[in-house]
């Protein structure tokens, strides 16, 4: 039976920052949309890829350093899938920011029609 992987990343390497510099990499971007279709090893991962299995090991070292990904073992295999929770917080993250700029842009909107209004343009 696999075995869940004991290793935790740190307050800092799971920061909103931290994921989405992770994210930045168009490789470690490819290596995340595969894990959301299931569990994938390194070397699973490498034939379906355009790099080499040990670049896949260090990709997916870097998003299992921000929480992006998990690993189990099941005897020498080591498969790899993406934590879906730790997906959803970074994307309400964002959801946040643009919700905010969403609001400030519709009140210069409104304060831009009102001072068109106001001098009778």
């Amino acid at each position: 039976m696999p075995a869940a992987s004991s290793g935790t990343a740190s307050a800092t390497s799971q920061s909103p920052v931290a994921r989405c510099a992770a994210l930045a990499d168009d490789t470690r971007w490819n290596i995340l949309c595969r894990l959301g279709d299931g569990e994938l090893s390194a070397s699973q991962l490498a034939d379906l890829l355009p790099v080499t299995r040990q670049a896949i090991a260090r990709h997916l070292g870097v998003l299992h350093a921000v929480g992006l990904v998990e690993q189990t073992r099941d005897g020498r295999q080591v498969k790899y899938r993406a934590v879906g929770s730790q997906l959803s917080r970074l994307a309400g993250d964002l959801d946040a920011i643009g919700r905010a700029w969403d609001q400030r842009l519709d009140r210069l909107a409104r304060l831009a029609e009102s001072r068109a209004n106001a001098s009778g343009g």
